[in-house]
């Protein structure tokens, strides 16, 4: 039998056989958030079933909300592969989180960006690499240059000199890995399409160490845990060169869509709501998810009964210039 749905594809990618799609519908209206939460205690198999079913349903605004460019076959297999680490969160924050990574344009496939749970809430993470695709973006950038310095390297940095004689980087990438020595510093700068070149940033271990420590909650949870599971544990070197490229913004001009993008992902280190500026046909739907988040983690009460779905809104009826309305049935 073919597989033509989203929970099907994935649970044959993760399981090796293909599933029944499971109709999650009573009294012929969907589910809400907290009723695909309270189903999801049961089995392991279960809570696979009500996450795919309730995103098979928003298959459609992902794709609406990628930029052209981006292949949505590609996004879309990459969030298949993040699902089967995320069922425990809930779905609200689930659904915020791939729709702000689709408004992005990233594809969460581990290098441009990832979704990762917290607790129980599903988190959009840029990496460098997304950031510096949004730098190109921009159409400003020509070339965006970020590495590490390695103990073993030959270098200079004299910022009195004139670019770009003020810094230079000479891996010795010939070296064993040994004898090349740890990293010591990381850098980032860009020639602009102008023709000149941006400031060089340099950024000890040290410095990259004090950010961590007091900008990121999603560390510090961690470590308060004992699960040493943030990216600042497993891939300290992406993200001290991803501290590196945001203190670019200093020296650089930078697009709206960036800027949107450091504040979305200073809201995830913070443990706050992510939601980023999207066409008004989308507004309502994102201030709904939102409203969902909050209150799936606000009262458990079980006498508030279901909470509704996010949905999208029909539009206004337009006015046109004679001063009538379009649609069926309107007044002159």
């Amino acid at each position: 039998m073919a597989l033509s749905t989203l929970k099907d594809r994935v649970r044959a990618a993760t399981t090796g056989q293909s599933a029944t799609v499971i109709g999650l519908v009573e009294d012929g209206k969907p589910s809400s958030p907290d009723q695909l939460q309270s189903s999801a205690q049961g089995e392991v198999g279960d809570v696979a079933d009500v996450a795919l079913t309730w995103l098979e349903r928003y298959g459609n605004e992902f794709t609406r909300a990628l930029p052209s460019h981006i292949d949505t076959g590609a996004f879309l297999a990459a969030v298949r592969a993040a699902l089967p680490g995320l069922v425990p969160c809930t779905p609200a924050s689930l659904l915020q989180a791939v729709l702000t990574c689709a408004r992005f344009g990233l594809v969460p496939d581990g290098r441009h960006a990832v979704i990762k749970r917290e607790g129980a809430l599903a988190v959009f993470v840029p990496m460098y690499q997304g950031y510096v695709e949004l730098m190109y973006r921009s159409g400003r950038v020509g070339s965006v240059h970020v590495g590490l310095i390695h103990a073993g390297d030959e270098w200079n940095f004299e910022p009195t000199a004139p670019s770009p004689l003020d810094f230079t980087h000479r891996p010795r990438v010939e070296l064993p890995r040994a004898e090349r020595g740890e990293p010591i510093l990381a850098y980032a700068f860009c020639w602009m399409t102008s023709g000149a070149r941006s400031q060089v940033v340099i950024l000890s271990r040290e410095d990259a160490e004090a950010i961590r420590d007091e900008y990121s909650q999603a560390y510090r949870r961690a470590q308060e845990s004992g699960a040493a599971d943030s990216f600042w544990h497993t891939d300290f070197d992406a993200m001290w060169c991803k501290s590196a490229l945001r203190r670019l913004h200093k020296v650089v001009p930078m697009s709206a869509e960036l800027v949107a993008l450091t504040k979305t992902d200073d809201a995830g280190e913070a443990g706050q709501v992510q939601v980023v500026h999207a066409p008004d046909e989308d507004v309502q739907l994102l201030e709904e998810a939102t409203a969902a988040h909050k209150a799936a983690e606000g009262s458990q009460d079980p006498q508030a009964g279901p909470r509704p779905l996010p949905r999208k809104r029909s539009q206004p009826k337009r006015t046109t210039r004679m001063g009538r309305r379009t649609g069926k049935g309107c007044r002159r």
